[in-house]
């Protein structure tokens, strides 16, 4: 892969790396590969999240404290990073004051802990990630140009998984692999083709992160039927939320007042003695509601028309049959079984 190559000879060179990408595209590995593919490969890795840490607090994690009160000075990241790579996630979550002291660190290799009048020497390669766009920030104020062109000497900018359809096979493949060796089943089965089709038409919001959480998640749920995992995975769980009891939140909801509600003159008893029969609605014929069967029978013979619909105008693609009709795959695979059409 070109991504790979490119990181591969980015990795043997002694500067800083700015990693770009959203969320889930897997920036902590291309990191680590910078890491053990350079010269500093027996060195120590370490890791920071970012976001994880009030400014204080990230203060003190990165460039340690010095006390004045006989408590027991403390090294930050930096000075324990010495000789190998410091891997900053979300740095776009640094404060204004820590894009200065990082500037310093990455400009002069020299680090002053927070309550000490000198600065020391340190040699640490500085590995950055974001998932926003700091050219922008930086236009706003919000981050330092100046600390930007630092950072930015490379920048490996990781495409998101929808971009990379060749990768959503081959991904899937590993984490199910990975899953079924960890649940003991003896191999893993694959997917079925509708089951491929379904997540190569996904947009996978949160690439490689939610691919690998749905391929788990949909192997574990098949071991749980068969522990054997003898056939292959049909069933894709997309949305674990996905249930007709879901919670919602509709605010405007909670703010009836039952005590100020004026019942409809159409609930009068008066007006039900009196009120016409209701019309049925013109997307269901008349047929289907003035015959005799039975509410169940009519509700499935409209379902199997809307599906029936869908398919024909989608010729047969059945993640897009399920988009049409505003329903996720896994509840368009619940109807086809309901209806003894799963394939």
């Amino acid at each position: 892969m070109a991504l790979m190559d490119r990181v591969s000879d980015v990795a043997s060179l002694e500067k800083p790396v700015l990693i770009a990408g959203e969320r889930g595209t897997g920036k902590e590995l291309i990191a680590s590969r910078l890491h053990f593919l350079s010269p500093r490969w027996e060195q120590i890795y370490v890791t920071v999240n970012c976001a994880a840490f009030t400014p204080d607090a990230l203060d003190h994690e990165l460039f340690g404290d010095t006390f004045l009160d006989g408590r027991d000075d403390t090294n930050g990241r930096f000075f324990e990073a010495n000789g190998g790579t410091l891997f900053l996630d979300a740095v776009h979550s640094l404060p204004l004051y820590l894009q200065e002291k990082l500037m310093q660190v990455i400009e002069y290799g020299r680090v002053q802990a927070t309550g000490e009048l000198y600065a020391e020497d340190v040699d640490v390669r500085v590995v950055a990630a974001t998932s926003i766009d700091l050219p922008a920030a930086v236009a706003r104020g919000e981050f330092r140009a100046d600390l930007l062109d630092r950072l930015a000497f490379h920048v490996v900018t990781l495409p998101p998984l929808r971009e990379r359809q060749d990768d959503i096979a081959v991904l899937g493949e590993h984490f199910g692999k990975r899953i079924a060796r960890s649940l003991g089943a003896e191999s893993f089965p694959g997917f079925t083709a509708e089951a491929m089709e379904a997540l190569l038409a996904y947009e996978f919001p949160g690439n490689v992160r939610e691919l690998r959480f749905l391929i788990e998640r949909s192997t574990a749920k098949s071991f749980l039927s068969d522990e054997s995992l003898s056939e292959p995975i049909d069933d894709l769980e997309f949305d674990p939320f996905d249930s007709p009891y879901r919670l919602r939140d509709h605010p405007q909801e909670r703010q009836y007042d039952l005590g100020q509600v004026t019942p409809s003159p159409a609930f009068a008893p008066q007006a039900l003695e009196n009120e016409a029969p209701a019309k049925p609605p013109s997307t269901v014929s008349r047929e289907t509601l003035e015959n005799n069967a039975s509410f169940t029978d009519r509700v499935m013979a409209f379902e199997r028309r809307l599906i029936d619909e869908a398919m024909r105008v989608t010729k047969d693609h059945q993640g897009k049959a399920a988009e049409r009709l505003g329903l996720s795959y896994h509840q368009f695979r619940g109807l086809l079984r309901k209806h003894g059409l799963k394939k």
